[in-house]
């Protein structure tokens, strides 16, 4: 079976965690029978744009083309200040990037030698629509694969236009049932809807004993919890309110410490906050996936208060360590987590009642057992082995 995988979600130079579910599911394509092209399809910005990224976010990215033994061929789309203004207000311009792209695409791979085409992600040259005219070039099948900021937020905004790419895939596969529930909202049909999870590494992720884990990381004091979060520092994360549920929870319970684990816009806000509160808090930024399992050993519970997700691997990676997962009832959370006791509903006074979960969860304790046990569903093996199925009836229903 010979897949060529085209993606909007790829690893940075500065972010090698960046579309990491997309680069461990490669590490398994081969032990499956699995042969690949990655491409990435990267928008190179003018230097202005770059100079503008750079003020706001304090870095601009650069893509990393080869990550834990996975390649990613980069495909260029220019943008100038112009392009990509007019790329956000009209479709159509859109449309001509995808085109050029698929062009480029063409220039690089060898369309007309692989089974089956499979797109990831629909964002603003979206990788759904140039594996659609590819495929239809070459009269191959192709596949998308929706994580969710394209359904939430990109086909908030261009639904009915995105649609008909999602009808014409052989398959679309959607992270989890909240994403297709979404997907529906804004007039897709669902009749070739999948849905296939992420899933995790159970080599890296697993039980290493959280007295030990601590004293390793540096971090133990004896009698104290710890209450962690793995993610993006922004506001999709609810990293904004990262320091109230802390001190809500602090304040119930006698020593506690908290461990942040990743970067993003509000991590200087953050850490004020965190410091102007007197909080035990400790901010790793962003670490290697060893790191973040040893990180995640050491939590008595990790949190993901999201305002919105698809399907957040670091819930199942949690568990794997035996760490119990407090998530908000958003997008996939709930399905992601699996137990119901451990999801808190979105609604008024959300970070005090979060809070009250998690300090109810720390002195009540929990089944560690039953999260791992749960959690070996969805290794990488098991989920790229669903998708090996999916290829393989999609090119039987061509032939």
């Amino acid at each position: 079976m010979r897949v060529l995988i085209l993606t909007n979600l790829f690893p940075y130079a500065e972010n090698k965690s960046s579309g990491v579910f997309l680069t461990n599911r490669l590490k398994h394509y081969q032990a499956n029978g699995i042969s690949y092209k990655a491409i990435a399809i990267f928008k190179k910005d003018s230097k202005l744009i770059q100079y503008i990224k750079s003020k706001m976010l304090g870095k601009y990215s650069t893509i990393l083309k080869e990550v834990d033994g996975v390649r990613y061929e980069p495909v260029i789309v220019k943008r100038s200040v112009p392009s990509f203004i007019a790329s956000e207000l009209s479709f159509k311009y859109a449309l001509n990037n995808v085109l050029h792209t698929a062009s480029e695409i063409e220039k690089n791979a060898d369309v007309s030698s692989y089974d089956i085409i499979h797109a990831h992600g629909m964002y603003r040259v979206p990788a759904g629509i140039v594996a659609f005219f590819i495929a239809e070039k070459y009269s191959k099948p192709y596949v998308l694969t929706l994580h969710g900021s394209d359904v939430n937020y990109m086909m908030k905004k261009w639904g009915n236009k995105y649609i008909p790419f999602l009808e014409r895939a052989a398959r679309t596969i959607f992270v989890s049932n909240a994403l297709l529930d979404r997907a529906k909202q804004f007039g897709y049909s669902g009749k070739n809807a999948m849905v296939v999870p992420n899933g995790f590494d159970p080599s890296i992720f697993k039980p290493l004993g959280k007295e030990s884990v601590r004293r390793d990381l540096g971090i133990f004091s004896p009698g104290y919890k710890y209450v962690g979060f793995v993610g993006n520092l922004n506001y999709v994360k609810r990293a904004d309110k990262l320091t109230e549920i802390f001190l809500k929870i602090a304040k119930n319970v006698g020593r506690v410490k908290f461990i942040v684990v990743g970067d993003g816009q509000l991590r200087k806000k953050l850490e004020k906050s965190l410091r102007d509160e007197k909080l035990e808090a400790i901010l790793v930024g962003r670490v290697s996936q060893a790191d973040v399992a040893k990180y995640m050993n050491a939590m008595d519970i990790m949190i993901l208060p999201s305002r919105s997700e698809g399907w957040p691997c670091v819930v199942l990676e949690a568990q794997a360590c035996g760490t119990c997962v407090v998530g908000s009832s958003n997008g996939g959370i709930p399905e992601a987590i699996g137990f119901e006791e451990y999801v808190v509903e979105e609604g008024p006074n959300f970070e005090e009642r979060f809070a009250k979960k998690v300090v109810d969860v720390l002195k009540n304790g929990y089944n560690a057992q039953r999260l791992i046990e749960r959690a070996q569903k969805y290794t990488w093996e098991n989920i790229v082995g669903m998708e090996k199925k999916i290829y393989e009836e999609v090119v039987t229903e061509r032939l």
